[in-house]
C-alpha cells in the first residue's frame, strides 16, 4: 500500500462530545476511568469475537473446511483451492488498497505509535481499515495473525471514547492500552496476558495507578468472549519441569537459539519487503504475487497458512516430530510469513511467532538430544518455552508471553522454565538488535521509536509554543542615545533589531552592551554597531530540543525567532528553553510513573 501521512484524530466535533457533567466524572474520579476502561474492554471483546468468527467462516467457505476445522491444522487441502484462494485474496486486497489510497489520505496509526508520538490519539476510521485489511489477508490464508487487528480495533474504540471525554494526554495513552488489553485478553481468554501486553507493549511501563483500569479492561474482554462462546486456548503438558543443571542449561541455550531466530525472522521480513518493492509492477498486484508464492508453499503443507492456531494445537497434542521434519516446517512457515508481510498482506507476527517458537523449541531439544542423553526438558515443555521465548523476542513482551503460557497450562513450575528462556532471549535481542518487530518496522520507516514510551511531547513542544512574545524591536539605524532612552539598563536583556519599519530581522542587541560603550564614537553611535547573531535565528516549527542545540551551537544566550519572510515573531533564551524542557520531561516522568493518573 502506498505510504500515506499518519492520522491522529484531534478533538471531536462538539456534537460527538459527551455532556460536561459526565466528562467531569471520568476526568476527576479514578472509578470513572475504571468504568470507562471496562466498557472499552467489552467493546474490544465483541470486536475480537466478530473478527475471529468471520475469519473462521471465511476459511470454511473458501477452503471447503468442515465446521470447527482449523485451516493450518489440516493434513491436506485441494491443490486448486490452495493456489487460487491466496491469489484471489491478494487481488482483492490490492484493489481495496488502491481504492483506499485515492479516498483515504492518511496512513492509520497503530497503538504503539499513537502512544509514543501522538499522546494516545488515533483514528477509529483508520483502525477499521486496518481491521478490514487484516481480515481479508487472514481469510485468504496469508500467514499473518489477527492479533494486530484485535489490538488496533480495541485501541481505536478506546481512543475515540477518550477524545469524546476530552481526556488528558496521560489518560488518553492509558485508554489506548486498555483497549489493547481487552482485545488480547479476549483473544486468548487470558486476562493477565492482556494486561501485561498493555503494560509492556502499548503503554510502555508498569504503574500502580494504571493497574485498575487495565485489569478491568482485560477481565471484561475475557468475560465477553466467554459469554459469546469463544473458547480459550488450553494445553496440558505431559511432564512437569524439574529445575536442575541440565534443564537450566538447555533452557538458556534455547533462549539464545530463539533470539538468533527472532532477529533472522525480523530481518527476513524487511528483506522480503525490499525485494517486493523492486518488482516493477503496480503495487496493487503485489499481494497476489505473494499469494501465489504462499500457495506454492502450502502445497507442501497447509500448516504454513493463516496464523497457525490449528497447527500449534496439533503440535502440542501429538508426539514430537522428527528433527528434519521440524526444520523443514520452520523454514516453510518463516518464508510464508515473510512473503505474506513483504508482499503487502496486513497483519502481525504475534501468533505466527508462537507457532514458530513451539517448533523451534522441539527442534532445539531434538538437536540437543543427539549429543546428550539427558537434556532435562520434556518435548512439550520445550515447545512452550520456545513459543514464549521467540514471541517475547519478536513481539517484545517477556512477562506477557510468560503469563500466556501460565494461563494456557496452569503449570507454575513450567512457567519458571519458560521465564528462564524468555529472559535470555529478550536480553540477547535487546543488546544485539535493539528492536521488537513493531519498532523495527518503525525504524525502517524512519521513526526513532524504541517502545511505547511517550516521546511525542518532545515533538509537540515547539519554539512557537514557548517563545517570548511580543518582542521589543528597534531599527538598526537608531542612535545609541535614543536606544538608551527607550530601554533602561535592566529592563530587558535583549532587543531585536530590524531593517526598517516592519522590516526583516537584522540582529540582536544586548542592552548591557549599549551602556558599556562610548556611543559618540561607536560606529557612528548607531545600534547597528552592536548587533550580534545577524544570521543566527530559530524557526517557530523547531522542537525545543533542536532549538536548545541551535542556541548552544551559536554560543548565544538567546536567539530571535523568525518566519519564512525573516519577520521577527518571537525571542527564545537558552535558560527558558532548558527550563521548559525540564518541566515537560518531569511531567512525562510523573505520567509514566502513574503519579498523574
Amino acid at each position: 500500500m502506498p505510504a500515506l501521512p499518519s492520522s491522529d484524530d484531534t478533538q471531536p466535533p462538539s456534537s460527538t462530545a459527551v455532556p460536561a457533567w459526565l466528562r467531569g466524572i471520568v476526568r476527576r474520579r479514578e472509578s470513572g476511568l475504571v468504568i470507562m476502561a471496562a466498557l472499552c474492554g467489552a467493546i474490544a471483546g465483541i470486536a475480537v469475537f466478530v473478527i475471529s468468527r468471520s475469519a473462521q467462516i471465511a476459511h470454511e467457505l473458501f477452503f471447503g473446511l468442515k465446521a470447527g476445522d482449523r485451516l493450518s491444522g489440516m493434513e491436506s487441502l485441494p491443490a486448486a483451492l490452495v493456489l487460487a484462494v491466496p491469489v484471489l485474496g491478494g487481488l482483492a486486497l490490492g484493489l481495496f488498497n488502491l481504492v483506499l489510497a485515492r479516498s483515504h489520505a492518511r496512513r492509520p496509526v497503530d497503538p504503539i505509535e499513537a502512544n509514543a508520538l501522538h499522546g494516545g490519539r488515533m483514528s477509529l476510521g483508520g483502525s477499521l481499515i486496518v481491521g478490514a485489511q487484516t481480515l481479508i489477508s487472514n481469510a485468504c490464508g496469508a500467514s499473518v495473525g489477527l492479533e494486530a487487528a484485535y489490538s488496533q480495533l480495541g485501541s481505536g474504540f478506546a481512543a475515540r471514547f477518550g477524545l469524546a471525554f476530552r481526556l488528558r494526554r496521560a489518560d488518553m495513552r492509558l485508554m489506548v492500552g486498555c483497549g489493547s488489553a481487552g482485545a488480547i485478553a479476549a483473544a486468548f481468554g487470558a486476562p493477565l496476558t492482556g494486561a501485561f501486553y498493555a503494560f509492556e507493549i502499548i503503554i510502555g511501563s508498569y504503574a500502580v495507578g494504571t493497574l485498575a483500569p487495565v485489569a478491568a479492561a482485560a477481565i471484561t474482554g475475557t468475560i465477553v468472549t466467554h459469554v459469546l462462546g469463544l473458547e480459550p486456548y488450553q494445553f496440558a503438558v505431559g511432564a512437569a519441569f524439574q529445575p536442575h543443571a541440565s534443564g537450566v542449561a538447555t533452557l538458556c541455550g534455547l533462549g539464545l537459539f530463539c533470539a538468533g531466530s527472532a532477529i533472522a525472522i525480523m530481518q527476513g521480513v524487511a528483506l522480503s519487503e525490499t525485494l517486493f518493492r523492486r518488482i516493477r509492477l503496480p503495487i496493487g498486484f503485489m499481494p497476489a504475487i505473494g499469494g501465489l508464492l504462499l500457495g506454492l508453499l502450502a502445497l507442501v503443507t497447509p500448516q504454513v497458512l493463516s496464523s497457525g492456531h490449528g497447527a500449534l494445537m496439533k503440535l502440542l497434542a501429538e508426539p514430537p516430530q522428527p528433527l528434519l521434519l521440524l526444520g523443514g516446517l520452520i523454514l516453510l512457515k518463516a518464508f510464508a510469513s515473510a512473503i505474506s508481510l513483504g508482499s503487502g498482506f496486513r497483519g502481525g507476527l504475534f501468533f505466527a511467532s508462537l507457532f514458530l517458537g513451539a517448533l523451534l523449541g522441539q527442534f532445539f531439544l531434538a538437536g540437543v538430544s543427539l549429543v546428550t542423553l539427558s537434556p532435562g526438558l520434556a518435548p512439550h515443555a520445550a515447545a512452550l518455552a520456545g513459543m514464549a521465548a521467540l514471541a517475547a523476542a519478536i513481539v517484545g513482551g517477556p512477562l506477557t508471553m510468560s503469563f500466556l503460557v501460565l494461563e494456557m497450562t496452569g503449570d507454575f513450575q513450567l512457567t519458571v522454565a519458560v521465564l528462564m528462556a524468555v529472559i535470555v532471549a529478550t536480553i540477547t535481542v535487546r543488546e544485539t538488535f535493539g528492536y521488537s518487530f513493531a519498532t523495527w518496522r518503525f525504524h525502517l520507516r524512519g521513526e526513532a521509536i524504541r517502545s511505547a514510551h511517550d516521546v511525542g511531547w518532545a515533538r509537540d513542544l515547539t519554539v512557537a509554543r514557548v517563545m517570548r512574545t511580543p518582542v521589543p524591536t528597534v531599527e538598526r539605524t537608531m542612535s545609541l542615545g535614543a536606544f538608551r532612552h527607550a530601554h533602561a539598563l535592566g529592563s530587558t536583556h535583549y532587543v531585536v533589531a530590524v531593517d526598517g519599519p516592519d522590516g526583516p530581522y537584522a540582529g540582536l542587541v544586548r542592552v548591557a552592551d549599549a551602556y558599556q560603550v562610548n556611543f559618540e564614537g561607536q560606529a557612528g553611535g548607531l545600534v547597528d554597531g552592536l548587533l550580534t547573531h545577524r544570521t543566527d535565528t530559530l524557526s517557530p516549527s523547531m522542537t525545543l530540543k533542536d532549538a536548545a542545540r541551535r542556541i548552544e551551537a551559536c554560543e548565544a544566550e538567546a536567539l530571535a525567532v523568525v518566519d519564512a519572510r525573516k519577520r521577527v515573531v518571537g525571542l527564545l533564551s537558552e535558560a527558558h528553553a532548558l527550563r521548559r524542557y525540564a518541566e515537560e520531561a518531569d511531567r512525562a516522568r510523573r505520567d509514566l510513573a502513574g503519579e498523574g493518573v
